[in-house]
């Protein structure tokens, strides 16, 4: 392998200096490009190596594999790194066998995920794939061995995926671990309005703030998001402003903890809220992520009125974790069992039938035999529709690694427990005969129904009719089962549409506006200006947003193009013979 693969740099600025076009002049600036005749090699000095040099590699042009792991938050990274890639001429692929570059985005939260992330680059390796790393497990810890010599992409640098695609492609390895700072403040991350490719074009999901402000000993998330940095109520509303204009009829709001949202920059979750259902048009809907208990207790009446909004979904996830106190305050989780009661029953009385998800892990070291008992008792209580069951694994570098561990098959056992508990009750079955207003946005793993969902956010199978997609109708339930209930459409009902524009196709990058696409059409310059405001290495998505000549539909345009190419390379050539003779 040539000595540039080998080679570990820390930042894109290490091997490309001020003076050095950057790829958004290389895309637009063509004329200080100088055709090279390369001198024939003896055949003893032939190189043998299947790497072609790096510089006759040309991005832009190659098959990109992405694959994701994890929260909401880190799909909602994936889609920005896919629309940016697609955007500058990268084609994203579903086949990872013709994909020239995997770009894996993991998640840390359980052992489980990693091992398949550090499968999937084992494979990549296997396959001479090149391999571009993000996500939270690179972030958290760079310096793991079966990372080494990799290209990472930090969780708040995915603005600039498309210069480490880049020079992956040619041969190095470059690492951007960097965080996003104003004036010495951290940011939320990358800018939101950044081109996407969603993987629902009928669902946005919205990444309202990064990081959190507690410190649960078993959490690696933590070491990779940081602290809490939220963004501007504003920019969230533009966000979705853009997303209801392209045809969006879902938003998900998504963080590490949405709850805490705005305690750094002055506001707070309920005055975002009421900001985003001003701008929701009529048969859309909103969906909260999940938040924590000592965070939502300060605004439970303010959130009661939100969640009773017809274009909120009554649904809200908040993770108890345990139901005994000394296991939470080993977790440090800053608050106590009666809070997350009052919570639930606060919700419970003033948004009649609302959902309450909520997650719980299975033995945390310390945890006896009592202490499951009352996480047992409290399942039983609630009989919660929506329960995420974990098996505790130590993370590496976390707190709760070092105390003494509950035996593998004790925590196997109580897991076991928890499960047939749950699996005990069906929450729906007492709805079989309802009419239900359900909005319906993908399609069932199985591929034989359409999923919806009612205003609980309770999942719903009704038939799949292509009319029925994107569109808020009534139905009929007829049938329950543990996670799901069906319905068929009744006759009188209406069917609404709640795009108010036609949706991007599946694969169609989000974010390119109209300026862009006119620009070349127009004959005006083609380089998008900087933002005074903007860094240039963190402006990807303004330039990226530019649709060039040879994408554009009309074919006199392209023929213009290619001509001016041919007649620049002949005038070149004639004036570098006339030099030689001289």
């Amino acid at each position: 392998m040539p000595a540039a693969c080998e080679s570990v740099l820390e930042d894109i600025e290490d091997i490309v200096s001020a003076e050095d076009l950057k790829p958004h002049d290389r895309q637009f600036v063509r004329k200080n490009v100088v055709p090279k005749v390369r001198k024939r090699k003896s055949h003893k000095n032939v190189q043998t190596d299947d790497e072609p040099p790096s510089d006759s590699i040309i991005p832009g042009v190659q098959k990109i594999w992405i694959r994701t792991w994890g929260c909401s938050h880190n799909n909602s990274d994936g889609e920005y790194m896919a629309g940016q890639l697609a955007a500058y001429g990268y084609t994203i692929t579903d086949n990872s066998a013709e994909a020239d570059l995997w770009l894996l985005n993991s998640c840390t939260v359980k052992n489980p995920a990693e091992d398949h992330f550090r499968n999937s680059i084992k494979k990549a390796q296997e396959r001479k794939k090149k391999v571009v790393l993000a996500g939270c497990v690179p972030q958290a810890q760079p310096r793991q061995e079966y990372l080494k010599g990799l290209s990472i992409i930090g969780v708040q640098q995915i603005d600039r995926v498309v210069e480490v695609v880049e020079e992956t492609i040619k041969g190095h390895s470059v690492r951007l671990l960097g965080q996003k700072k104003d004036n010495g403040k951290r940011l939320g991350g990358a800018r939101l309005d950044l081109p996407k490719i969603r993987k629902n074009p009928l669902i946005e999901i919205i990444s309202i703030n990064t990081g959190c402000l507690n410190a649960c000993t078993y959490c690696k998330t933590k070491h990779a998001r940081g602290d809490l940095a939220s963004y501007p109520v504003e920019e969230l509303v533009d966000r979705a402003k853009q997303s209801f204009q392209e045809g969006v009829c879902e938003i998900w709001l998504t963080s590490e903890d949405t709850g805490a949202y705005g305690r750094d920059i002055g506001t707070d979750l309920p005055t975002l809220l009421w900001k985003l259902v001003e701008v929701i048009p009529e048969g859309a809907m909103l969906r909260l992520g999940m938040t924590n208990p000592p965070y939502i207790l300060e605004h439970l009446e303010e959130m009661a009125k939100i969640l009773n909004h017809p274009r909120v979904y009554a649904f809200l996830h908040i993770p108890v974790q345990s139901a005994s106190d000394s296991v939470l305050m080993d977790m440090k989780r800053e608050y106590c069992v009666a809070d997350f009661k009052q919570v639930v029953d606060f919700l419970k009385e003033k948004v009649p039938g609302i959902t309450i998800a909520t997650d719980i892990i299975c033995g945390f070291p310390g945890e006896t035999d009592e202490d499951f008992q009352e996480t047992m008792k409290l399942v039983e209580l609630y009989r919660f529709p929506s329960l995420f069951i974990n098996q505790f694994y130590p993370r590496p570098g976390t707190p709760a690694a070092k105390m003494p561990q509950v035996p593998a098959a004790v925590k196997k056992q109580r897991t076991k427990d928890l499960s047939q508990l749950f699996h005990s009750y069906n929450p729906y079955d007492h709805k079989v005969g309802e009419r239900q207003r359900v909005l319906v946005t993908e399609e069932s793993f199985d591929s034989n129904y359409y999923v919806a969902h009612n205003p609980f956010y309770e999942q719903i199978l009704v038939p799949k009719d292509p009319l029925l997609m994107g569109k808020m109708v009534e139905v009929s339930i007829y049938e329950a089962g543990k996670h799901f209930m069906k319905g068929q459409p009744v006759s009188d009902a209406r069917v609404h549409t709640a795009s108010i524009t036609r949706p991007l196709a599946k694969g169609e990058v989000s974010g390119l506006t109209e300026e862009f696409r006119r620009a070349p059409q127009n004959g005006t310059n083609w380089k998008a200006q900087p933002s005074a405001e903007i860094p240039v290495k963190t402006r990807l998505g303004s330039w990226m947003a530019l649709q060039f000549p040879w994408q554009q539909e009309g074919g006199g345009l392209k023929i213009l193009s290619v001509s001016l190419a041919l007649l620049a390379v002949l005038v070149m050539f004639y004036y570098g013979g006339m030099k030689t003779e001289l």
